[in-house]
């Protein structure tokens, strides 16, 4: 229920558009304290004033890019200033990334890297004192190409799989440390975000899944404590089987799902 988030310090990145917007209007909609962050300060201010409209106890933004290594804690020590506290890190934000083939540029593979897998590093070890104060959570939004790898995005994939790897290994030393901070994987598929609409949609068959309902997905499984979401489910979770029991016909099915004329190099 709402109440369960009722008054919470919330921290959302990316939360300008897309899902990381949708997130905040749900949270704001439960009368939680926000602090949000994104790029482009413009667009947060509409959302920050649009989430005291629904409700939302407290609202505010920090705006910057997470390209700067310094941002993460720049963030938590505003949270930190203003609440005293911090009760759910959503990590939401994500670097540009081309929909294409790998054109042997490492200085992408390396700028992504920093925005969509050393922040979130960051940003966690930044906030951690907090969290384990309040038994908080953390919520890392990923992808099935975190799991799975995908044709087009081999870069964007690389910093997905990373997040895995991290807080995967993470959640283990919590457990043995007796320290008690959920951490909630959130492994999507296609979604209807307009930046994911244009970069894709010309390629991939597929039809989007709506960001709206994938945002309250998101914000139930953290409030819930949940270890991973899949959403779509029945799309993710199926893929997932297929990746241990038929990966060859996994990769076929993948590779027929595009509209590689399309594709531009």
């Amino acid at each position: 229920s709402a109440e369960m988030l009722r008054g919470k310090r919330v921290i959302v990145t990316g939360a300008s558009s897309g899902i990381g917007e949708q997130m905040a209007y749900h949270l704001a909609r439960m009368e939680t304290h926000l602090l949000l962050t994104a790029r482009t300060e413009a667009k947060l201010q509409k959302v920050v004033e649009r989430c005291l409209e629904l409700g939302a106890a407290s609202a505010r933004y920090v705006s910057g890019s997470m390209e700067d290594p310094s941002f993460p804690e720049v963030v938590v020590r505003e949270a930190e200033n203003t609440w005293g506290g911090l009760d759910m890190l959503i990590l939401n934000h994500i670097g540009h990334s081309g929909f294409n083939y790998f054109d042997g540029n490492v200085g992408q593979v390396r700028r992504l890297m920093e925005t969509n897998f050393l922040s979130y590093v960051a940003m966690t070890s930044s906030a951690l004192s907090m969290l384990k104060e309040s038994e908080g959570s953390i919520v890392v939004v990923s992808s099935v190409a975190g799991k799975i790898g995908s044709p087009f995005a081999a870069s964007y994939s690389a910093t997905k799989f990373a997040l895995e790897g991290f807080f995967s290994s993470l959640r283990h030393e919590f457990i043995m440390d007796k320290v008690n901070v959920s951490i909630t994987l959130c492994i999507l598929g296609y979604i209807n975000t307009e930046s994911a609409v244009r970069a894709v949609s010309h390629v991939i068959r597929d039809k989007p899944a709506p960001k709206e309902e994938c945002a309250l997905e998101i914000v139930k499984a953290g409030a819930l404590r949940q270890r991973e979401l899949h959403y779509p489910p029945w799309v993710v979770s199926t893929a997932l089987l297929l990746r241990d029991i038929a990966p060859e016909f996994l990769d076929s099915t993948i590779r027929s799902n595009y509209h590689v004329e399309n594709l531009k190099r």
